[in-house]
């Protein structure tokens, strides 16, 4: 069995694979939830995606029968990374591109991470990762017009926004999420217009407000990283 642990922002999750095969998947809050989950589970290798956090005191309470690994760069990959800062390169972009490499291992995918911000990762159909884009996601947008602005309040998502908002609130959820969603439909185009072969896979947090609004086709993928993460842990057990 392996465990992937996605430490993000806020909270943690993990899974539990048995070779390919998704079996179990949780979030947990400390590190005394994680251990009562794992008590009667059986873990030959591991691997956890640190964002902010130390990932020392996971490994130390979790017994793991043969590798312990922390995603970097440095870490054998079975994609490529061809990005001119690999080190300041965040692991949940490379465990994303191996998600879809897992998925989708003969075409051209574009990667688009609805979280805190919206990353967009291009991984070319021979398994080159080439780098992609980063913009401020949904709640940074409506927190920093509140924040830089004098009187405009702070407005929550609305996945209906109106394309003409009637209120102060409904335009700001207008220019957020209609904006997210035109520029999601627009760098679709683009990478469309490129490479006709093009897979889009969608996940992350705020995802599921956007899913059914994008026109082109899209593949709704809400445990890609959770993927990437075993396909890098099985990769490395091979070797």
């Amino acid at each position: 069995m392996n465990l992937v642990l996605d430490l993000g922002n806020s909270q943690g999750k993990a899974a539990l694979f048995h070779a390919n095969d998704l079996t179990k998947k949780f979030t947990f809050q400390t590190v005394l939830e994680l251990k009562n989950e794992l008590a009667n589970e059986e873990i030959e290798n591991a691997i956890v995606s640190c964002v902010t956090q130390s990932d020392e005191i996971f490994f130390s309470e979790v017994r793991v029968k043969r590798k312990k690994l922390k995603l970097s760069y440095q870490l054998p990959l079975p994609v490529q990374i061809n990005y001119g800062t690999p080190q300041t390169l965040g692991v949940d972009r490379i465990a994303g591109a191996c998600g879809a490499r897992a998925l989708f291992p003969t075409r051209n995918c574009l990667i688009i991470d609805a979280g805190t911000c919206i990353n967009y990762e291009f991984l070319t159909n021979e398994g080159v990762y080439m780098g992609g884009a980063i913009s401020p996601g949904v709640e940074m947008r409506f927190k920093a017009m509140h924040t830089f602005t004098s009187r405009l309040p702070l407005a929550m998502a609305k996945a209906e926004a109106k394309l003409t908002g009637e209120t102060t609130d409904g335009c700001l959820q207008s220019g957020v999420m209609n904006g997210i969603r035109f520029e999601m439909e627009g760098a679709i185009l683009q990478y469309q217009e490129k490479y006709a072969d093009l897979t889009v896979l969608l996940c992350g947090g705020d995802a599921p407000l956007f899913e059914n609004k994008l026109k082109p086709t899209i593949f709704a993928a809400p445990d890609l990283v959770l993927t990437g993460l075993n396909s890098i842990l099985s990769y490395n057990a091979a070797l």
